[in-house]
């Protein structure tokens, strides 16, 4: 499932707390495609906090505390980092990461605590969700097979990856619109990893975020940053994307097109790409400006120069996923429709 359709599920599972009807989930998919991200995004929406317990990293008696005498009788300690409502708050998200790289006898003592809600004594508040994630074993992490006790526990979801989904975020987050236009330009490099390779540095979604921060950290430094781009998203998908940057002083002057000058459009496609995502990133700094309604025009009216329509297309798509319908609300918006009404998608 994409994650733009995992975060609804995520959003409904965490209200479903309030009504009593909340199943624990269990999100499944290779490194880097963002499970733990969607988690803490449902968090950061209702400013309640997570607690992230890695179970790999532990011993049963980590879970289910340690015996201490009281009188003639053997109580148990409660652990202090599961929820509590006066240490945590009435609500918030509990989060049991790499879940399939635990041994099966931590996985055991999590076995009451996901299903019922309690260990022993101890009893997870009311309005906290539990989710989980984990790799597949195919994923050449460590991983443990889900016992089957465990599993029927969980709704379980396979996290795919998405562009036009991992995009939106890269807009909302800021993400150099360099690696945004790449991607778009080599779409199929947003995943590539090949368990059976092994390979230490990959492209995924979480590495592209390494490499907008190389960008920012490396450009005044260019001895140096293709060799931090390939450190982040492995060799090959390094040198195209530092290819990719080193061909983007042949764009056309941006100023000019937000001006609603006449600015000849590049016949490279990359360069059509780069253009595209540089003007979605001036549209989003244009939001509450006095002058925002004549900019979006310009840029409508720029997206309708595009030989190939799909291009025009796509920047507009764009462009409405990251400001929303004031796209619609200009008046160049109809004309530029008319244009590319053949090749226009409606979701």
């Amino acid at each position: 499932m994409r994650p733009a359709q995992l975060l609804t599920v995520l959003e409904l599972e965490y209200q479903s707390t309030r009504k009593g009807q909340h199943t624990p989930v269990m999100l499944w998919g290779p490194p880097g495609v963002g499970k733990s991200q969607m988690v803490a995004q449902i968090a950061t929406r209702h400013g309640v906090p997570v607690i992230d317990i890695r179970l790999s990293q532990m011993e049963p008696s980590d879970l289910r505390g340690i015996p201490y005498r009281v009188n003639n009788q053997v109580d148990w300690a409660i652990p202090t980092m599961l929820p509590d409502t006066e240490r945590h708050g009435p609500e918030g998200i509990l989060f049991l990461d790499e879940i399939t790289s635990a041994p099966p006898s931590v996985s055991a003592a999590a076995y009451q605590l996901i299903l019922d809600r309690r260990l022993g004594e101890y009893q997870v508040p009311d309005h906290w969700a539990i989710f989980a994630a984990g790799n597949r074993q195919g994923d050449r992490g460590v991983t443990y097979t889900m016992p089957a006790p465990l599993a029927n526990r969980f709704s379980h979801f396979e996290v795919e990856t998405n562009l036009d989904d991992w995009v939106s975020w890269a807009y909302r987050n800021d993400i150099d619109e360099r690696v945004i236009a790449f991607l778009r330009f080599r779409p199929e490099l947003l995943f590539d990893f090949d368990p059976a390779h092994n390979p230490v540095a990959f492209p995924s979604p979480r590495s592209w975020e390494f490499a907008h921060r190389g960008l920012q950290k490396f450009t005044d430094h260019p001895q140096l940053l293709q060799g931090t781009l390939q450190a982040c998203v492995g060799p090959a998908a390094g040198v195209e994307l530092h290819a990719f940057v080193n061909s983007l002083d042949q764009m056309p002057d941006l100023d000019a097109i937000i001006a609603g000058q006449d600015v000849t459009t590049p016949t490279e496609i990359d360069l059509q790409y780069a253009v595209a995502a540089a003007l979605v990133g001036r549209a989003i700094r244009a939001q509450g400006q006095p002058n925002q309604t004549e900019i979006l025009g310009n840029i409508l009216d720029y997206a309708g120069r595009f030989p190939q329509r799909e291009m025009g297309v796509m920047l507009v798509s764009d462009m409405h996923r990251a400001i929303g319908n004031a796209v619609f609300e200009v008046p160049q918006f109809a004309s530029w429709a008319q244009i590319v009404s053949e090749v226009m998608l409606f979701e």
